[in-house]
């Protein structure tokens, strides 16, 4: 009788040991999307960082961030709408704020990306936290840059959110996915 309490007592308290572990952070899809390279028709966003070049105009070009509010503050015609428009969208804006406000007679503009907005990594990882976006990255490259699994990390699956999505995708870890700027990776816990 005393075995049979123990170790019903030590299912209990590994079932609520375990219960305890449990984290929800949304809903999975198992069905991956093909995901096209950044540099394919690709939107500025909150944290990028881009170089606005007014050609024959060294005071007016420079390095930007996209603020908060989702803009550039440009000299003189002050913010310029950044946020989910391409670059070459933002050029051809500036281009038309220099010209209509008379400021100058045949503005170029050109705006380029030179710094991504970061990638985060998180679960079971040794160092979780945000990372630069290089372009190429790959779910395991991001894992070994954050130091590796933990003992209890999956080995074979990763959740990825890409900026926008409401849920989670669950891909083999091996596999080559695509990472994006603004990306969030999650390795899960294994359970065995």
């Amino acid at each position: 009788m005393i075995n049979r309490c123990v170790s019903l007592g030590a299912i209990i308290a590994f079932g609520l040991l375990v219960a305890g572990c449990y984290t929800d952070f949304g809903p999975v899809t198992h069905e991956p999307a093909p995901i096209a390279p950044p540099a394919a028709a690709y939107v500025l966003q909150l944290g990028d960082r881009v170089t606005v070049t007014v050609y024959n105009e060294p005071n007016l070009s420079g390095v930007y961030d996209v603020n908060p509010a989702g803009n550039l503050d440009l000299p003189l015609i002050g913010a310029v709408e950044a946020v989910g428009r391409s670059p070459a969208e933002v050029g051809r804006t500036i281009e038309a704020r220099y010209k209509g406000g008379k400021f100058l007679e045949e503005p170029h503009a050109t705006v380029t990306v030179v710094e991504y907005r970061p990638v985060y990594v998180f679960g079971e990882v040794i160092r979780p936290g945000s990372y630069p976006y290089r372009t190429g990255l790959n779910a395991l490259a991001m894992v070994t840059e954050a130091g590796g699994l933990t003992y209890r990390g999956s080995r074979s699956s990763v959740y990825i959110q890409h900026t926008g999505e409401q849920a989670w995708t669950e891909y083999p870890l091996l596999s080559s996915v695509t990472i994006l700027p603004g990306d969030l990776i999650r390795i899960p816990e294994r359970y065995y």
